[in-house]
């Protein structure tokens, strides 16, 4: 991302992002990202009350709207195949195009996924929608569909964990054909 193209507080978020990743939230302190972001602390205070109210905005706000889009993306498909398919080329696309925010969604521990009410649209329950459709319309074997987006999603989480970390060069969108496959296979037994 362009850093002079912010304003003070998308720096402010993008710079947290990326050390509530590298360092993680309760390691990274007000302090840091007024420096590394090159403002004054007060400055921070200006935008968010606390570190804990800016961790919990950028994850609940970005959550929410890779959610709306994953939704936005199955729904554009008929099948369950289909739709799945769809879905791991969305997550794999935007690993890719910004591997910061996907880890900070879906990799980091940090604890926030706990405060996730029902009410907010989220990719993993996008995701075990369409997997329990699939089993109820019968595409997909009968079983329990927490067990199976948790295994779905464990394939795509791994390997972006291993990209990130350095262990894989390819990008997830070229390996997204090999994902889907892979995902299928678990899914139907």
């Amino acid at each position: 991302m362009n850093r002079q193209k912010m304003n003070t507080k998308e720096l402010i978020a993008r710079t947290a992002m990326e050390l509530f990743v590298e360092k993680g939230v309760t390691e990274t302190r007000i302090r840091d990202i007024a420096s590394a972001a090159g403002i004054a602390e007060g400055t921070m205070y200006r935008h968010y009350a606390s570190k804990d109210e800016l961790a919990w905005e950028l994850f609940s706000t970005n959550l929410e709207a890779f959610g709306l889009e994953l939704d936005r993306v199955q729904k554009e498909h008929s099948t369950p195949r289909a739709k799945l398919d769809a879905m791991i080329h969305h997550f794999c696309r935007a690993f890719d195009e910004d591997w910061v925010l996907f880890s900070y969604l879906l990799l980091s521990r940090h604890g926030h996924s706990k405060k996730v009410t029902p009410d907010m649209v989220n990719p993993v329950d996008v995701l075990r929608r369409t997997i329990a459709d699939g089993m109820e319309g019968g595409d997909i074997p009968k079983g329990d569909p927490d067990v199976a987006t948790s295994m779905v999603l464990g394939l795509i989480l791994h390997v972006a964990d291993s990209r990130a970390d350095g262990g894989i060069e390819q990008s997830l969108l070229s390996l997204s054909e090999t994902l889907s496959a892979a995902s299928w296979r678990v899914l139907s037994g």
